[in-house]
């Protein structure tokens, strides 16, 4: 870990390890640009930019945005695929470096066959069922991971590891976060990576089930009962305060 200036290392625990995202998603298809942002919650420091063992980047953060630096990958290819990591060191102590952030698994699309992807579900989908999505990839496709994709969402979903063409995504108790645009891939679990085409989006609405909508006309008609009570309690206060202003002028002599 200690690659800078000296071989003497304070323990890592002094600096808290940053955190390591990928924008717009962490699978992305070739020739397109990935930004990596890592942040930090220490002040005074340089982040640096892992692949694997290997550093590929050091650089100070933003002066508008204290301890958060990005490292720009630009017209990605398969060897962009792979383990990434950052870390941050100060820059008055550079032999005091972080822990490594959790490691961000990038992948690039497109040097295998796209799989498809349908649910196995009969009906409209509703609040708090169980839906489960089936990605399936052409035979004998080398790969032993499947991940499922969200649009809107920067890393996968669920990762799975499987030797079979076949496999089964599971949504629990889903609600309306859950309704979006979803696809797969499946890879390999090593280098290079490689990593298909994804499957064909599916699109996923979520309704809300005749218990919840119930549960929601209750509470809407609790809360309108609530403001009329506090609207009859006003205008009892405005009527009285009325009354006795006038009680008081008319009492007044003249």
């Amino acid at each position: 870990m200690c690659q800078f200036q000296t071989d003497f290392c304070f323990p890592p625990d002094l600096l808290p390890k940053p955190s390591l995202s990928a924008w717009p998603n962490a699978v992305a298809s070739e020739n397109s640009n990935v930004t990596l942002r890592c942040v930090s919650p220490t002040p005074g420091i340089r982040l640096v930019l892992r692949k694997g063992d290997k550093i590929l980047d050091s650089r100070l953060p933003h002066y508008l945005t204290e301890g958060t630096a990005e490292f720009h990958l630009t017209n990605l290819r398969l060897s962009h695929a792979g383990h990434y990591t950052c870390e941050c060191y100060l820059k008055k102590s550079p032999n005091k470096i972080s822990p490594s952030s959790e490691v961000l698994l990038l992948l690039v699309t497109g040097d295998l066959p796209k799989p498809s992807l349908r649910v196995q579900h009969l009906g409209r989908v509703t609040t708090g069922e169980v839906v489960k999505l089936q990605c399936q990839k052409p035979h004998n496709s080398l790969s032993q991971m499947f991940a499922l994709l969200k649009e809107g969402n920067s890393s996968p979903i669920q990762p799975l590891t499987s030797e079979n063409n076949t496999e089964e995504f599971t949504l629990q108790n889903v609600t309306s976060r859950d309704a979006g645009r979803y696809s797969c891939v499946y890879h390999q679990a090593e280098a290079p990576f490689r990593t298909s085409h994804p499957s064909d989006h599916l699109d996923i609405s979520v309704a809300m089930s005749p218990s919840a909508l119930s549960k929601c006309y209750t509470k809407i008609n609790l809360i309108r009962l609530e403001m009329s009570a506090m609207f009859v309690v006003l205008m009892a206060v405005f009527l009285a305060e009325a009354w006795y202003s006038h009680r008081m002028s008319s009492s007044r002599p003249r």
